[in-house]
């Protein structure tokens, strides 16, 4: 099964950016992501949609927009999320989400989850 890997959280002071990272892989094959989506669970709720990305469309939650930027390197097989201003509402496990397909002895299409990654938000 396609593995996603996420990168890049940690704790941030209010006002702080980080850039999160997700990249599709598995062995021996060319991955092509067609839709990513970046969601999140903060503590003791439920998981939302943050933003998502197909070709150059793309959908953002409310309180992702101005604030969060998407990208998706398809060459790289990698997703992107650029969060500025944060603020600490923003606390939560971060994770992503790609379907598409891949390339190698066989060709199929995929539908993954990755771990997540930890956004602290605090002073």
């Amino acid at each position: 099964q396609v593995r996603l890997v996420e990168l890049g959280g940690g704790l941030v002071q209010p006002g702080g950016s980080l850039r999160l990272s997700c990249e599709a892989s598995l062995a021996e094959s060319r991955v092509n992501i067609y839709v990513l989506g970046w969601y999140r669970q903060p503590p003791g709720k439920q998981r939302e949609l943050v933003a998502s990305i197909r070709n150059d469309d793309t959908v953002y939650a409310d309180f992702a927009k101005d604030r969060f930027t998407i990208s998706l390197d398809k060459g790289e097989s990698t997703g992107y999320l650029q969060m500025n201003n944060l603020e600490p509402d923003d606390t939560a496990v971060y994770l992503c989400n790609a379907n598409g397909r891949y390339f190698g002895e066989n060709s199929r299409r995929f539908d993954s989850w990755g771990q997540g990654t930890q956004v602290t938000v605090s002073s």
